[in-house]
């Protein structure tokens, strides 16, 4: 038996922007948002004009224009690329008698469909709960009219604040749910600090192939499916190279104009990228040059508004295997330096494990130790810290240990540290 296929919704775009603005460039990104929420986009409404009516979002003689091309179209909903108060919203669901989905609401529902994690559901609740609140007023215009004076009170204004109650109610429990899984990262990054395990964030635009790049690089199996906001919830995971072991941390993708309550909402994820102590920007290199820079430049927007643009950040060229040798070219020139990798291929993954092993050659400096079998409790501490152990030897008078030690913590050992010309020692492999 073929299971059943739902039919995707039909909806209308609707967007005002300013004069001069290509509307196919413009509202590319909301209409591919639009599709990867399931909606089946069947038409198109632009005014050009400097700010949207604050009443009405777009002028009056567009409203008309709207009303026909909407009954036209067929459209069950009425998408809007941009961010409605709840007076705009209300105003044209009472004009167009239909439900009528903003950029925000639209990607909310996005990261709905793709919430995995306890936590991801619990951030969506959230932004959703809080975009809801004061917009709830509509929700029971019909049971307010009832109420307004001795003897005319009715069920609407009580609903509307039990509602807003349990609404306010869920919003304080969610948000120390929230606040209690943060404490858990928390000591999880401070483990991560004591070994001193370099931790590098995957930061970019939204399928530019961060999630395939984490696999590639670590041997994940993080889901890479062809859509916008695959991955919402932090994935980490580790990889060993020349001995030590890094760890890369998947974040969600970034589009232009993401919203300020989305980037509060989403601190989970996106505070993994400020406690890396590296960001990886990767960019999709064969995307048309004027795509590139609009990507370049949102998600430079969202590390800044978030303080990661302080964090050393390097940028990646991914996806070069849909290039040919002038587009490598090309995109070498525009970004030097720059390291070129295609996630699918493997190509220029080794490249770059060697340039992020350079950027944390410095941590950790090669020593031996020399521990006395009556301080094993020593030996355990240096095991603890997940130092790379390059090979251990039992002699008479110890246990002989070659390893790398974070510079910070070989004071600790400094009883134990055996003078440079003893380091040629014979040591077997640990």
């Amino acid at each position: 038996m073929i299971p059943h296929t739902p039919e995707p919704e039909r909806g209308l775009v609707l967007a005002v922007l300013a004069q001069g603005t290509d509307p196919d460039h413009e509202l590319a990104e909301v209409e591919e948002l639009a599709r990867t929420a399931g909606v089946d986009i069947v038409g198109r409404i632009v005014q050009h004009r400097t700010h949207p009516a604050r009443r009405t979002y777009v002028g009056s003689g567009k409203i008309e224009e709207l009303k026909e091309q909407y009954e036209a179209s067929d459209a069950e909903s009425l998408i809007v690329d941009g961010e409605l108060d709840p007076t705009q919203q209300r105003y044209l669901e009472d004009t167009l008698k239909t439900r009528v989905i903003d950029r925000t609401q639209l990607i909310l529902d996005i990261f709905a469909q793709h919430a995995v994690s306890a936590e991801g559901k619990l951030q969506v609740e959230l932004a959703q709960l809080e975009y809801n609140l004061p917009r709830m007023r509509g929700m029971w215009q019909h049971l307010e009219r009832l109420g307004g004076g001795v003897g005319t009170r009715g069920p609407g204004e009580s609903q509307l604040e039990t509602d807003r109650r349990l609404a306010r109610r869920r919003v304080s429990i969610l948000k120390r749910r929230l606040k209690e899984l943060e404490q858990q990262r928390t000591i999880r990054r401070k483990e991560r600090r004591r070994s001193e395990t370099p931790t590098i964030a995957l930061a970019g635009y939204t399928n530019v192939g961060k999630s395939t790049l984490l696999n590639a690089l670590t041997g994940a199996d993080v889901s890479v499916r062809n859509r916008l906001f695959e991955t919402l919830d932090p994935t980490t995971r580790s990889y060993d190279f020349e001995g030590r072991r890094y760890l890369v941390t998947d974040t969600v993708g970034f589009i232009r104009r993401l919203p300020t309550q989305l980037v509060e909402g989403f601190a989970a994820t996106l505070e993994e990228t400020l406690v890396a102590d590296m960001v990886l920007h990767v960019i999709d290199a064969s995307a048309p040059e004027d795509e590139v820079d609009t990507m370049v430049r949102a998600v430079e927007d969202v590390l800044g508004e978030i303080g990661a643009d302080e964090l050393p950040i390097e940028i990646v060229l991914n996806k070069i295997d849909r290039l040919d040798e002038l587009g490598r070219r090309r995109v070498a020139n525009r970004f030097p330096g720059s390291p070129m990798v295609s996630a699918v291929t493997g190509e220029g993954l080794e490249e770059l494990r060697g340039r992020i092993a350079e950027r944390f050659a410095s941590r950790t400096e090669e020593v031996q130790l020399l521990v006395p079998y009556g301080d094993g409790a020593r030996l355990s501490e240096l095991y603890a810290l997940g130092a790379p152990i390059d090979g251990r030897e039992d002699t008479a008078e110890g246990v002989l240990v070659h390893a790398r030690l974070p510079r910070r913590d070989i004071a600790r050992f400094a009883a134990y540290l055996i003078a440079d010309d003893s380091r040629d020692a014979k040591v077997t492999p640990a």
